[in-house]
């Protein structure tokens, strides 16, 4: 990582979605030929101590079909990825310096895995409740084999079953 940051070239590359196995399993209509398309920055930056910081900023987009909570069918949503992380030698400087950093942080690892962290950001750009802005059909509510339709209608208004018990007093 710390070669990568001081030649400051970028990468970039299109990831299918079916490599990705834990977002794969979120996408019910996923294609073989959905992808992400991602770019990583590294940088050194001068830190609170003697050495520089290595910084890692990733961006990435793709959309996914996921099943809208409405209608039950599918959804195309946008996810976006925006992120910057700084790294630290160990685990217990990282446990230590969390709660005061705004930045996220990750710890220096000789086999860094690049899109295991494109991967989670993903996980969590997901919306916790995918859904059309307009469903294209009417969702149908149901329990078992019955219909729930709109039942306002045949229920007796409750203050006019008061009004009526008032004038017959």
């Amino acid at each position: 990582m710390q070669a990568f940051a001081a030649e400051g070239i970028p990468l970039a590359g299109t990831t299918l979605l079916q490599n990705m196995e834990r977002l794969a399993q979120e996408t019910p209509g996923l294609q073989p030929d959905l992808a992400v398309n991602w770019q990583a920055n590294a940088e050194l930056r001068a830190g609170s101590g003697p050495e520089a910081d290595i910084w890692l900023y990733l961006q990435a987009t793709a959309s996914l079909p996921l099943t809208c909570q409405r209608c039950m069918g599918l959804v195309e949503t946008a996810i976006a990825v925006d992120q910057w992380y700084r790294f630290v030698a160990t685990e217990e400087i990282a446990m230590a310096e969390d709660d005061q950093s705004e930045e996220d942080l990750l710890v220096m690892a000789p086999q860094f895995d690049l899109l295991a962290v494109l991967e989670d950001e993903l996980l969590m750009a997901l919306p916790l409740v995918p859904m059309h802005d307009q469903c294209p059909v009417a969702p149908v509510f149901g329990v078992g084999d019955i219909e729930l339709g709109n039942t306002a209608a045949e229920k007796p208004n409750p203050f006019a079953v008061l009004a009526k018990l008032k004038k017959e007093k």
